[in-house]
């Protein structure tokens, strides 16, 4: 199963603070033992959600607002991510208790949540969209060769 890990934005992080010499260290060492047990598929920081945008679409689809950042709520906001690939939900959980703290200094949370495929959404997947999106997935791919 993949699971998306969401590093929860926090005060130091939305003003910008650099992560400390000592947090990188961690973080690559920790990132390093990801990669070796075939677990981590991905994964980035993200810039302060002052230097983001938002897309809100009205309830009927027929139009899009722009909105600037900053985000208010910071709790709402991730400040960076993993994609890994476990085996399930409580392998991700020992994973995730073995992570360096995201944020010294401040409270911080991780927020672990299963993605979704089309093998999740049934008879509803025709095979006109299972095969778009083979197509999808071989052009990812090749791009990333």
């Amino acid at each position: 199963m993949k699971v998306m890990v969401m590093v929860k934005a926090t005060k130091n992080s939305e003003a910008g603070a650099p992560p400390t010499a000592e947090l990188i260290d961690a973080m690559t060492r920790f990132n390093d033992e990801l990669v070796a047990a075939g677990v981590m598929l991905a994964g980035d920081g993200l810039t302060p959600s002052r230097l983001g945008k938002r897309v809100r679409f009205s309830s009927d689809g027929t139009r899009r607002q722009i909105i600037d950042g900053p985000f208010t709520e910071t709790r709402e906001l991730v400040a960076g991510y993993w994609l890994w690939e476990v085996k399930s939900m409580d392998e991700a959980l020992e994973w995730a208790r073995r992570c360096p703290p995201p944020m010294p200094g401040e409270e911080s949370d991780l927020e672990l949540r299963p993605l979704v495929g089309l093998d999740d959404f049934g008879d509803v997947v025709t095979p006109e969209i299972r095969e778009r999106e083979e197509r999808q997935k071989a052009a990812i791919a090749a791009k990333a060769t």
